[in-house]
This record gives structure tokens, sequence and C-alpha cells, in this order.
């Protein structure tokens, strides 16, 4: 049966990096202590003023092409998954498919926020598993939230930041590897709860709306803390069972990335070692779309997956959309 593998992957962070110190001195209070308590972020990494979203989809899309020794010209299809996009339109995917001469290269992007990496994963692996015209495809999760953060908001400033993670998929028949289970989920009745509400059509920018400070992330309403690790071990649960396998088998999980307590309550349903899943937090934040293609990145160069293990990716952003993917590396 026609799948994909995963040939190539790659990552990158801005230079600016931003200690938890830096939010003690501006908001004036201690803020440090509950960061490494709560959630164990300590630093995280901030585009320059004159940097963007496609600058960092760039170097982690170079890498993943080198590491997967295939060449720009050879890209059928380029999807970037991101909500923080390099202009309201044209598409992110096509300022970078010109940058790297990708001239065959068809070109999306995908919104469904922090699980964005995941569906469009999903949805590279479909292509090339339904259609044999696409034989490689990029697939880049990519955040630059910090150009839409109040400095003054302590629920969002502190947490999120910026980074790019790609993958490239090959064409392959080996049954040995490639995606074997996936799912995505909406729960729509949270889409006014979190996200950047101005910009686009429903409230476009205009000189009150900046002065409201409605153009910047919001969090409008706190979500249920056991919401994400009920949701995670469910899809884990749910995709097991439609791929013939059983969860302990799963080599290592790859999450969102926004709260480590929420991962080892998911891990904890599964009766898993908090082990089994790669943590990335600790030094670049929050990274939403970014986060997981990031940590599995992290995974490849540090050998902590081998060809064949079973790896499961589950991601969850605004909207709320979650996503998963399981696959045999």
């Amino acid at each position: 049966m026609r799948n994909a593998r995963i040939a190539g992957t790659g990552a990158a962070v801005p230079d600016r990096v931003v200690p938890n110190s830096y939010f003690n001195e501006i908001l004036q209070e201690d803020v440090d202590t509950w960061l490494r308590e709560n959630v164990q972020i300590y630093e995280r990494r901030w585009l320059a003023e004159n940097e963007s979203v496609a600058d960092l989809c760039e170097k982690a899309a170079l890498q993943a092409l080198e590491r997967a020794g295939v060449s720009a010209k050879e890209l059928d299809l380029i999807i970037i998954a991101t909500d923080t996009p390099e202009f309201i339109s044209p598409s992110t995917a096509a300022v970078l498919q010109d940058r790297l001469g990708a001239e065959k290269a068809g070109s999306f992007d995908v919104n469904t926020a922090c699980a964005g990496f995941v569906s469009a994963m999903d949805t590279a692996f479909k292509y090339i598993q339904a259609d044999p015209q696409y034989q490689h495809i990029l697939v880049i999760g990519a955040y630059a939230m910090s150009k839409y953060l109040n400095l003054t908001d302590k629920k969002t400033v502190t947490l999120f930041a910026d980074g790019a993670g790609a993958v490239i998929l090959s064409a392959t028949e080996d049954a040995g590897v490639g995606q074997i289970a996936s799912m995505q989920m909406t729960e729509g009745q949270y889409n006014q709860w979190m996200g950047i509400y101005a910009g686009a059509s429903h409230t476009p920018i205009s000189q009150e709306v900046v002065a409201r400070g409605e153009h910047k992330l919001q969090f409008v309403k706190k979500f249920p803390k056991e919401l994400n690790p009920i949701m995670w071990s469910s899809m884990a649960r749910e995709m097991a069972e439609r791929a013939g396998r059983e969860v302990t088998e799963v080599k290592m999980f790859f999450m969102t990335q926004i709260n480590i307590h929420g991962i080892y309550e998911m891990l904890d349903k599964l009766s898993l070692p908090h082990e089994r899943a790669i943590y990335i937090m600790h030094k670049y934040g929050y990274t939403g779309s970014a986060a997981i293609p990031m940590a599995l990145n992290k995974a490849v160069e540090e050998n902590l997956i081998q060809r064949g293990d079973l790896i499961t990716l589950i991601g969850s952003g605004g909207g709320l959309a979650f996503a998963g993917s399981m696959v045999l590396y």
C-alpha cells in the first residue's frame, strides 16, 4: 500500500532568548516562580523586530530538506500550519515556495491554531497515500505569537513564544513506516474563549481596536484544566484501536506543550511513564503549532526514536481543534 515516511526533520528558533526574569521586571512581580512550578517554562525565544514567521519557516525547511536528501525543486506540495501568518493573504506557504525556489510545488496554509501541524501532516499523508503525483511534501508548523502579545497581560505574555518545525514526507511502499491512524475533532463551542479577535473581516483593524488592544492575543475565559488530558488520552486509545495496536506500544508521544502537567495527566490516564513524552517548553516556552514538530526534531536529533518505532502526535488549539496521528517512524 502506498504510504509516506518521515524522510527528514528540521527546526528553527529566533536568536533572542527571553528569560522569566524579564517578566519579573516588566510586570513588577515574581512570575518566574509560578512559571517554573506550574508549567515548567524557564525561558523562550522571540523574534526580532525585523524578523517574521517566514524567516523561521525557511530555516526549518532548509534543514529538513538537507536531512531528507531532497531538493526544493523536487517538492510537490508545501503546507504550512500557522495562525500567525506572514500576511492575512496571500498564504505563508506561497512566500516560502518562492524563497525556496520550489518551482513545481503547490502550496497552502492550514489554520487549526495549535493543532495545525498535526492537521497539516495528516493532510499531507493522505495526499501521498491517495495520489501518485505527490512524491515529496514539506509540512511546517510555525509560530510567531510574540508579534501579537500584550506586554502587560500576564496570562499570555509569559507563556507564548516563537519557533518553527518542519518535516519532509516522501512516498514509500514500505509497510513498516507511515501513518497508520489519524483523527481530527472540534469542540467549536470554545471558539471565542481564546484567540486574536481583530484584524480580519469580523473586526477590521482601526484606531479604536488598537487602542483597546483587541488586535492582540486574548484569553477570554479559562479552559477546564481536565479538558486536554481527557481528550488526548481518549484520542490515543481510539487511534490505537483503529490501528490494531495497544497504547503501550507507543515509543514516544509528541504533544501540545502549553502545560507539562496536562501531558503528565494524559500519560497517567494511559498508565504510561512520563518519560514516554518529549518536553521542550523548558527552553522554548509555548510555541503553538511549532511545538510538536520541534519536539519531533529533538527526538530525531537525540536518537530517541528509531525507524519502525510507533509514535503518536496529538495537538490541540484554539477553536477548540484537536488532531492526532499515529505513525510508524
